[in-house]
């Protein structure tokens, strides 16, 4: 199969087209056929060492083994069970659960064993992909494409916002909405928790698109003003902030919040690392909320607001596999809206 593989630490010419053999699935997995698999931040910060290099550089103590396919967003058929897998499977399209993991029902995001596809395990910038059978879910929309928009991202904007215990008519503050987390969070809040939003980017051009998906206001990042221009559109403090980008906004975000209120985080594309006056934590009673991927049944619920039309895919362009670099360096570009789409049979 025509596959392409991270071989270490470093730019985009890490990546290389092999050639490699079509995975067998084991006991209680099946083989996929991969038909589309959107990129994400993880795949990209892994191979750069963002996590760190050698050892503890990926979800487990030893760090990332290379070579390695990367890819977790992944959309396609089975064509292939192991034994023990239930051969009713067969034929069926799915998307994938991200992650392994021992720990009970609703912690087994936080078990020390969890481990990540393409990142412990082969991803999906390949045409084939083995899985354990029983984290293979029916595919929420009719297209593959669509379908892949969700996993890790919508996964991790879905706990973010079950994290926070959104209230309608709360005003929610969400960072870079134009991404993929930042542009389900804004759905998510808005449409099936009937929050007002205010979405922050960089663009304004984008308004429309994103008071498309629920945003009550949209704002740029780029303001000298921004903490005045959100408490004037809000009349206010907002209630919390759901947060990807960290450092360049995260004084804003403890400016606006409330007294009480609430802050999550899942990424940082816009610094690591920050200063805190503990005061402003204490004297506002602010809770702080650390937040990455979810729960299987926290997936679940996502796919059903999906298949409900709750919420609906971003998509802002598609690359064919061989150009897995090229959409990378793309991914990271701004003024894009929604996912960057791999289809490896372009």
């Amino acid at each position: 199969m025509k596959a392409v593989q991270v071989t270490g630490y470093g730019d985009v010419d890490k990546l290389e087209i092999v050639q490699r053999a079509v995975p067998e699935p084991n006991d209680n997995e099946v083989l996929i056929k991969v038909k589309a698999c959107a990129i994400n931040n993880t795949e990209i910060w892994m191979r750069e060492g963002a996590y760190g290099t050698g050892s503890k550089s990926g979800w487990r103590p030893e760090g990332v083994q290379f070579p390695r396919i990367p890819g977790s967003d992944i959309a396609g058929r089975i064509v292939k069970v192991g034994s023990g897998a239930d051969e009713s499977m067969l034929g069926k399209d799915v998307v994938l659960f991200p992650f392994t993991s021992s720990g009970d029902g609703g912690f087994e995001h936080i078990s020390e064993d969890m481990r990540f596809i393409g990142s412990e395990y082969d991803g999906g910038y390949a045409e084939y992909v083995v899985w354990p059978a029983a984290l293979c879910f029916d595919m929420p929309l009719p297209t593959y494409t669509e379908s892949a928009a969700f996993s890790v991202s919508g996964l991790t904007a879905w706990h973010m916002a079950e994290q926070i215990r959104i209230q309608p008519g709360e005003t929610v503050m969400v960072t870079g909405s134009n991404g993929g987390v930042g542009s389900l969070n804004v759905q998510i809040a808005s449409k099936v928790y009937g929050a007002r939003v205010i979405a922050i980017v960089g663009d304004t051009g984008l308004e429309e698109k994103l008071k498309d998906l629920g945003a009550t206001h949209v704002l740029s990042y780029k303001s000298d003003r921004l903490a005045e221009d959100i408490l004037e559109v809000n009349g206010g403090p907002v209630d919390s902030v759901l947060d990807v980008v960290g450092d360049a906004l995260f004084s804003t975000s403890l400016q606006v919040l409330k007294k009480g209120g609430k802050f999550c985080i899942s990424g940082s594309s816009g610094g690591q690392k920050t200063e805190l006056d503990f005061r402003t934590l204490y004297l506002k009673h602010i809770t702080f909320y650390g937040s990455v991927l979810g729960t299987r049944e926290e997936f679940k619920r996502m796919l059903h607001a999906i298949s409900d039309g709750k919420l609906k895919p971003v998509i802002d362009r598609t690359f064919p596999l061989e150009k897995a670099g090229e959409a990378q360096i793309y991914f990271k570009k701004a003024g894009k809206i929604g996912k960057v789409v791999l289809l490896p049979e372009e």
